[in-house]
């Protein structure tokens, strides 16, 4: 019998909520969109619209209109290892 976990995000969305879960544990805040463009090696919209898909499947949560607001909704045992 094959038990596959299921998780609310897809591969491409859990290495996001990854990297803002070891960025802001590593450096004390939360990571600007800037920072995950660097780190993702996409343009601003790409990253822009990845956080706004976050946000509408509730897995982040952020302040409109303020910097490095993003928050991970998911405990740290329901997201992935970062690549």
């Amino acid at each position: 019998m094959n038990m596959q976990v299921r998780h609310p995000y897809t591969p491409k969305e859990g290495q996001y909520l990854a990297f803002i879960y070891y960025y802001t544990k590593v450096n004390g805040r939360p990571p600007a969109e800037a920072d995950m463009q660097g780190y993702f090696g996409i343009s601003p919209p790409s990253v822009h619209q990845m956080i706004v898909r976050l946000e509408q499947k509730r897995l982040i949560m952020r302040e409109p209109g303020k910097a490095r607001t993003i928050r991970n909704v998911l405990a740290r045992k329901n997201l992935p290892d970062l690549e």
